[in-house]
């Protein structure tokens, strides 16, 4: 087949899961399925030629782990797993048309800064992965199965930079719909889409009737073909087997429904044999894909929320940018980031929507510091960033690990500036505030700024660009410097707006530069620029004057649905105070909710000073840790901030920790057990458990991944442990976890045992007798606390 000329003229079909055909076949618990490339080469080339025969245009090689990380000890390398995998599919692909897919998996492990696995190092294993598979003759790369969007990043950036493959990615959700780190629909395909990948879509996690769910949500916003390669449903264990509750049949009566609804690509994940795929062809071989709708829509997204334009004014925090700022450029050169983050956390509490990022000093290496800052501001904030530079290898570096689809502070239409900004855009997806001045310099009437914008946009097409990647900024210059600045600003708002359909920004402050009482002319002229289409606003959210008249604004223009917004911040009888400045002193309980680690440190050394060690920690922080864990259960806060919550407790504990040596008030309320099963390199779950149980007060066993039972079981012996937590999150090793079990209660009948991992359910943990399941880390601190009660 010809991928580039079928897809969207006919169905294209995917094959199954690998996976559970290798275990029908006798692959261990544990091993390694991708070491059967070499030692049983002819099953697995078999087991493609079936999934062939089934009417699978694309093969998924056997290479899901095949990474550094996953392979380390195993005696072979990435290349000669990957050569041998692709070999075999394009031995059995031969002759029929059939393409070549090579499957790159997630590493198993958390990007920094809430985990240990540095970003350019995620780039460089994918890549070497990615370049193997393309060396070895396949025809695309399929990314999957991933849960976390910066990962996700480095894997599509890492296909693109050392291939030159067409690129799928998809992801796995929650029943929510969000992704393992929070990320939801819309923030993911606005990543995806700007990083330009040729496909996208889900698999795994669930069944296809409820994978089909998210499918409208997916196709509102995405403008690329969709793929949605499901599971046959969920996993039971019937005779010590891995048993599916979908049928071939029902499989592919759902399927049709995804493909007569607008999914191009379409296949298998966990548990879809050849009879599945077989099934699923026959049924939708007729089904004529419906024709895309690109989406024209400005938008910038975080790793767990996106921001549109054209809906409202969008609100751009401006307070972490030094010019005119004597504490933030005192921060900046005392390395003070902990300044950066509360006030990025104070501009959140204010209403900003993005947050403006500039730290740009002369004496300061910009490239490092903007990075850094990006990296750490993402930590206590989910709120989009606008990348704020004059330096395109600042841009360039910080674009680069930005979790999600940035907003970019900007180019304007001076050719040096278009060539070295657009090929960024480009590349890591954004979108890009454009400055209406060109080397003529900034001109006085509102048609030359128009005349400019135009050229902007002509140009940027020519770099692959488009319309909704751009907004123009017609520049807002004093009005003590000439009486008719505003006017024209104006006037070029709407002509932007009206001839050019394009979204707008202003530095709407500029405006009163000069002037005394600027609050005043800011708030006025922020009015009527909002009349005139001003599409975002990059202002102080701290500024009463301000948010009273985009409140008000967004209530007379219709904007603000039955006035909901604005009455719920006007209605109460006390005038509401603005949060606190970046610049003061943080309680405990705030440092650990916002998730700064300074700010908690000095919390916690301030109240040494006048109560004692425990106190602090059953009045402080245990309730702040409940109420995030609370927030986190709920939906409204995700896995980044709660880790960072959490490592902001344990800097906090550490202080305390120190204090209460000295009296003898260390005890601990419980030892717990932490594992991975034997047979799972995975940890990423366990990891997130140890670091809030610890922060809880319990002493925190951590075997580690691989774990052999008996080694648990004489571990639990020796510490006399009352609680054990197994991990697991492949389905092959979840018999490690029932072996367990089944020793610990005969070694250790009185130890309770905690389960989870993504492969598990309560009916799962019931049958291999686990006394607690949770499909969360919040759950297991709960149970720790009834056992230990």
């Amino acid at each position: 087949m010809n991928l580039k000329h079928d897809l969207g003229r006919r169905m294209i079909f995917f094959d199954g899961g690998m996976g559970t055909l290798l275990q029908a076949n006798g692959l261990g618990a544990g091993e390694l399925p991708e070491l059967w490339n070499l030692k049983k080469p002819d099953l697995i080339e078999g087991i493609y030629r079936q999934y062939i025969e089934a009417g699978a245009d694309i093969l998924k090689t056997n290479t899901f782990g095949a990474n550094r990380i996953k392979l380390r000890g195993s005696g072979h390398g990435v290349e000669e797993i990957v050569s041998a995998a692709v070999r075999q599919a394009k031995a059995a692909a031969e002759k029929t048309g059939a393409l070549v897919a090579m499957d790159i998996g997630p590493t198993g492990k958390l990007m920094k800064p809430i985990g240990d696995l540095a970003f350019e190092e995620a780039v460089s294993v994918f890549a070497q992965a990615a370049a193997a598979g393309e060396k070895a003759g396949a025809d695309l790369i399929l990314i999957e199965t991933m849960g976390d969007t910066l990962e996700c990043k480095a894997a599509v950036l890492a296909a693109k930079e050392s291939t030159s493959l067409p690129v799928f990615a998809t992801m796995i959700v929650d029943e929510t719909g969000r992704l393992l780190t929070g990320g939801d629909i819309p923030a993911f395909v606005a990543l995806l889409e700007g990083l330009g990948v040729d496909a996208l879509g889900l698999n795994c996690g669930f069944g296809p009737d409820q994978m089909k769910r998210f499918l409208p949500r997916l196709l509102e916003c995405c403008s690329v073909p969709v793929v949605m390669n499901p599971n046959a449903g969920l996993p039971r264990v019937v005779e010590g087997e891995n048993v599916y509750d979908v049928t071939p049949e029902e499989f592919a009566a759902d399927m049709k429904e995804i493909a007569e609804s607008g999914a191009w690509v379409v296949g298998g994940c966990c548990g879809t044999t050849p009879e599945y795929i077989r099934a699923v062809t026959k049924q939708c071989a007729r089904v004529v894909p419906k024709p895309i709708t690109k989406k024209e829509i400005t938008v910038v997204s975080s790793y767990s929320r996106t921001v549109m334009f054209g809906e409202r004014p969008v609100l751009i925090g401006e307070r972490i940018n030094p010019t005119g700022k004597k504490r933030l450029k005192q921060a900046l050169r005392e390395n003070d980031m902990d300044y950066l983050l509360r006030e990025a956390v104070t501009q959140q509490e204010n209403g900003a929507q993005v947050l403006d990022v500039n730290v740009g000093l002369p004496e300061l290496d910009e490239t490092a510091v903007l990075s850094r800052a990006v990296r750490e501001i993402q930590g206590v904030t989910g709120l989009p960033l606008q990348i704020d530079t004059s330096s395109p290898q600042a841009m360039e570096a910080a674009m680069r690990v930005y979790n999600g689809k940035p907003l970019v502070n900007s180019v304007n239409g001076k050719e040096e500036s278009m060539r070295a900004i657009f090929p960024l855009v480009r590349k890591y997806g954004g979108v890009v505030i454009a400055l209406t001045l060109d080397e003529s310099g900034i001109p006085e009437t509102a048609e030359g700024r128009f005349r400019i914008a135009e050229k902007i946009l002509s140009t940027a097409r020519k770099y692959g660009l488009e319309k909704k990647d751009l907004v123009f900024d017609p520049l807002a210059m004093t009005i003590s410097a000439g009486q008719q600045n505003a006017a024209v600003t104006l006037e070029a708002l709407r002509l932007i707006r009206d001839r050019l359909g394009a979204h707008t920004s202003l530095g709407v402050s500029n405006i009163s530069f000069g002037l005394p009482g600027r609050e005043r002319i800011n708030a006025a002229f922020f009015v009527m620029a909002m009349q005139n289409g001003l599409g975002a606003a990059i202002l102080n959210p701290g500024s009463a004057a301000m948010m009273d008249a985009y409140r008000s604004f967004c209530a007379l223009s219709g904007a603000d649905d039955r006035c909901m917004e604005y009455i719920g911040r006007y209605s109460q009888q006390e005038e509401i105070k603005p949060a606190a400045p970046a610049g003061g002193e943080v309680a405990l309980s705030d440092a650990i909710l916002r998730g700064l680690k300074e700010s908690a440190v000095s919390a916690a050394s301030r109240l040494l000073a006048s109560r004692e060690p425990l106190e602090i920690i059953n009045t402080e922080m245990i309730p702040a840790l409940d109420r995030v864990g609370k927030d986190f259960e709920k939906g409204t806060l995700f896995l980044p901030q709660l880790l960072m919550s959490a490592e902001a407790a344990k800097s906090a504990f550490e202080v305390l920790r120190a204090k209460m040596s000295e009296s003898g008030q260390t005890e601990k309320k419980g030892k717990i057990i932490l594992a991975t099963v034997k047979g799972d390199i995975h940890d990423i779950g366990k990891n997130i458990v140890k670091v809030l149980l610890e922060n809880y007060g319990f002493d925190v066993l951590d075997l580690g991944r691989d774990v052999a039972p008996e080694t648990i079981v004489e571990t639990a012996v020796a510490q006399k442990v009352r609680l054990v937590g197994l991990s697991a999150l492949m389905t092959t090793t979840v018999v490690n976890m029932e072996e367990t079990i089944r020793q610990l209660r005969t070694a250790v009948p009185d130890c309770r045992v905690m389960v989870g991992g993504a492969v598990l359910t309560q009916e799962y943990a019931e049958h291999i007798h686990a006394d607690f399941y949770s499909p969360d880390a919040m759950g297991s601190v709960r149970y720790a606390q009834r056992v230990f009660s």
